[in-house]
């Protein structure tokens, strides 16, 4: 029997765009969530942060999971512990980083 590994079911992509900009983990965002998000993600708007991953889910959305740059504890967003690491949309964040390439 084989063991479940959940990391290898999950689909990471290497790129997503946004607008005109190409986004890639390591690049650096502006968090703009929308409306209807939690108190959480509205207590992050507008702050800066790094992309960790790109992950997409079972039923083909887009997630980007990121740092928030100026959270103390981003190092273990980094190593992926809950409370540091958090998922937006693409549409719900804005390139900053010199990394985001022109398409």
């Amino acid at each position: 029997m084989t063991d479940w590994n959940p990391e290898a079911d999950q689909r990471k992509l290497e790129c997503v765009h946004i607008g005109h900009s190409e986004v890639r983990a390591g690049d650096r965002v502006r968090l703009r969530p929308r409306g209807g998000a939690d108190i959480m993600d509205l207590a992050l708007a507008g702050m800066t942060a790094t992309v960790e991953s790109i992950e997409q889910d079972f039923e083909g959305r887009v997630y980007l999971a990121v740092t928030v740059d100026d959270d103390p504890g981003r190092d273990l967003g980094a190593l992926r512990q809950p409370g540091h690491r958090f998922f937006f949309q693409p549409d719900e964040v804005e390139p900053l980083s010199e990394r985001s390439r022109a398409i």
